[in-house]
């Protein structure tokens, strides 16, 4: 594993300087470009289950998992080698091919709102679709967000938005025009009254809320009780639709994701990440009469030359193949509950005030003794003590998202002497943390 003393990162430095002549800020994403955190990204060479290698070599214990989707480890042998089957067929169909059943039957077999399902190609595209969809449903133009929910860079939808534009500290966007907001309405995640008054205020304007069940894009931030059962009842009151946002939670939090977790059936669902195993991919499903509407079935159009990809579609399989074997849940409960537990804990001894948990293979922490129910409280962190812990963390071969807006993640590859090095690693850096 890497050691404080023979951490180096010249290579990656050399072609990161380059990547800044070459692309906007040197990324093809913001976050990565490691801007809350100081220093510079480190550049990947390959990866490998629980673990990443960079171009000078280092080896890392991995908690970003490529944002989610490597949740039966990276580069799984079992995925692998289904794509290598599936590349001797060819990379893009553009048309239909029975990949598309077997991975479609498999999501509405698992998601419990989930009766008909479109394939797109990110999470983002399947929020800009499921939008349309609401509006086109309903009648209605008006949606309800919550501050620090992320759902892609769509310009509706860009609003409070958390995540990289909370790193970057844009309250929105240049480029976003008025207009395109204006049928934008803004709540408090957790706050059930200000979603009433909302509702209250627009009576029969309002075509739906969405959300992400478990906030993962302000960091790991879980529902008060009540709080999504609430919404549930409100929607149906008002004759709105729920739609949970499970990019995230999707197959993370339980198989069926965070509406399986909590029992609360939303009427539309967006899913990404761990159903392309890797690959790009994204989803939009729900109740059949809603996706009904979806062309060329309905009226309401959206297509996707490269959606329902033959590889995103053979490694979505496979990956969900993987992930119902049974024992699999608890195994990432387990590795997760030492990991959170542990940290919590270390920073507690050591006389830092912090707050965080997890949910199966999901968890966050924030430095900050304030409770963390919505994106207020997590501002409260102290950015200064999650840089130095960051750091720290890296230096010592513990890969951490870059962000203290962005929750981490775990995975099947990961194993106890993983935990237990990265809460050595923790105890290390964060006593040398002024509390």
């Amino acid at each position: 594993m890497v050691s404080t003393t023979s951490f180096k990162t010249t290579k990656s430095q050399e072609i990161f300087s380059a990547a800044k002549n070459l692309m906007p800020g040197g990324v093809s994403s913001p976050v990565r470009a490691f801007k809350s955190v100081g220093g510079e990204p480190i550049v990947f060479d390959r990866v490998e289950g629980a673990y990443i290698w960079d171009v000078d070599g280092n080896q890392y214990i991995d908690y970003v998992g490529t944002w989610g989707p490597a949740i039966c480890g990276h580069a799984h042998p079992d995925v692998i080698g289904a794509l290598h089957q599936a590349l001797d067929k060819g990379t893009s169909f553009g048309a239909p091919s029975a990949l598309e059943n077997v991975l479609a039957q498999m999501v509405i077999d698992a998601v419990p709102s989930i009766e008909m399902v479109r394939f797109v190609n990110s999470g983002t595209e399947a929020c800009m679709a499921v939008l349309r969809l609401m509006r086109a449903f309903t009648g209605r133009d008006k949606i309800i967000k919550f501050s620090g929910c992320y759902h892609g860079h769509a310009d509706m939808l860009l609003v409070q938005a958390g995540s990289g534009v909370a790193t970057l500290g844009l309250p929105d966007s240049p480029g976003v025009p008025k207009s395109a907001t204006a049928n934008t309405l803004t709540a408090t995640y957790n706050d059930l009254d200000a979603v009433k008054a909302l509702f209250e205020q627009y009576p029969n304007e309002i075509g739906g809320v969405i959300l992400e069940p478990v906030v993962g894009n302000s960091g790991f931030i879980t529902p008060v009780p009540g709080f999504l059962e609430g919404l549930r009842e409100l929607t149906q009151n008002h004759g709105a639709l729920l739609v949970f946002d499970e990019v995230m939670t999707g197959f993370r939090i339980a198989y069926g994701g965070a509406q399986e977790k909590f029992g609360i059936t939303p009427d539309l669902t967006t899913l990404g990440k761990i159903i392309g195993g890797g690959l790009p991919v994204g989803a939009y499903g729900g109740r059949k009469d809603i996706m009904s509407m979806v062309a060329p079935a309905g009226p309401m159009y959206q297509a996707g030359t490269l959606s329902g990809n033959p590889l995103a579609m053979t490694a979505g399989i496979k990956t969900l193949e993987l992930l119902k074997k049974p024992g699999t849940y608890e195994q990432l409960d387990s590795i997760t509950k030492k990991l959170s537990e542990g940290l919590l804990q270390i920073a507690k001894d050591a006389g830092h005030a912090t707050t965080g948990g997890y949910i199966s293979a999901m968890f966050g922490m924030f430095f900050t003794g304030v409770p963390v129910h919505n994106f207020d409280d997590a501002k409260t962190s102290d950015s200064s003590k999650f840089t130095a812990f960051h750091r720290g963390m890296l230096e010592r071969g513990i890969y951490l998202a870059p962000s203290q807006f962005e929750a981490g993640f775990t995975s099947l590859a990961h194993t106890e002497e993983d935990i237990d090095r990265t809460l050595a690693a923790a105890k290390e850096v964060i006593s040398g943390i002024k509390p």
